[in-house]
């Protein structure tokens, strides 16, 4: 059985990612407690429901923070695979905790629309500044890094995101303010909770297909096959399987009946081809292949257990 990886490491600065994400996470910590406080005291449920996106983030942000210190330690003989799936681990959660605290704002969001209260829209303005500002600062600190790294992509945009409900609370503050729309603020609380759920689930989705070992839905494992026995002298590819290990690692097991019985020299050149076919196609960078000739069993069965 031959094992192999095909690694596309980007070169990153650790440090670097680090301090840009702890500054991230302070900022977050910073609107997230004024925005409490001014809710309560203004009475603004959507300054509150954005408070709640942004403690969620700072959770996202903390588990992307340690996720990138633990990634950089090496396997060991009782962790063969190291921390590599506890971001996606987390990220089944924090996905599950958001759809719980947005159906929590649609409920209060409806009593507080039957029953609409006056709101210090000042402070609404001045503190929705603050989000828009601190969250801009956080996305421009991240923006480099997440053109390469999944993990910081996703914590990008979040950000990025949280800066577009802070604009919405702040066009919902100048409305209360100078036209006394109060019943504005359910409507935004409203739309956040939808979005919410609307992220949470996707989250919650693809972090629960990459637990549950599924293939990751860009990849068609006829056309796989298909592929792998254009090559010369492979007669048949069966029991494949591939799976997501996290984000950046895709690995594929299979067994390949030859036409002929090769030499493991031989079988090392053809290797070499399966591996760019499932690269350069398929995005597949750890490859797995149990070769075979004349061996019993069924041949038929692409995926078997």
């Amino acid at each position: 059985m031959s094992h192999s990886h095909s690694h596309n490491h980007s070169h990153q600065h650790p440090d670097l990612k680090g301090r840009n994400l702890l500054i991230s996470i302070f900022l977050n910590i910073l609107i997230t407690t004024a925005q409490v406080i001014g809710g309560l005291i203004s009475g603004s449920l959507s300054l509150l429901s954005d408070a709640l996106h942004n403690a969620s983030d700072v959770i996202s942000l903390v588990i992307s923070y340690f996720a990138a210190k633990l990634s950089q330690k090496n396997a060991s003989l009782n962790r063969t695979f190291g921390y590599k799936r506890a971001e996606i681990m987390a990220a089944f959660v924090n996905a599950a905790t958001l759809i719980v605290i947005a159906v929590f704002l649609i409920v209060e969001a409806i009593e507080r629309f039957q029953n609409p209260q006056e709101i210090e829209s000042s402070l609404v303005i001045w503190l929705s500044l603050l989000g828009i500002l601190a969250n801009g600062f956080s996305v421009l600190l991240l923006k480099k890094d997440a053109e390469s790294n999944m993990n910081m992509k996703s914590a990008y945009l979040h950000l990025f995101t949280d800066m577009l409900a802070s604009i919405a609370v702040l066009i919902g503050g100048l409305l209360m303010k100078f036209y006394e729309v109060f019943w504005i603020d359910s409507v935004l609380t409203l739309a956040i909770a939808v979005y919410l759920i609307f992220v949470g689930f996707d989250l919650l989705k693809n972090s629960y297909k990459v637990l549950m070992l599924f293939t990751p839905d860009s990849i068609k494992i006829q056309e796989i096959v298909q592929e792998v026995q254009k090559i010369e002298s492979i007669e048949n590819v069966h029991h494949v399987h591939v799976w997501q290990l996290n984000e950046d690692e895709t690995h594929l097991e299979a067994h390949i009946e030859f036409e002929k019985d090769i030499s493991i020299s031989q079988f090392d050149i053809i290797l070499v081809d399966i591996e760019k076919i499932l690269h350069d196609k398929f995005n597949i960078n750890h490859v797995n292949i149990q070769p075979e000739y004349n061996k019993t069993g069924p041949k038929d069965v692409i995926v078997q257990d």
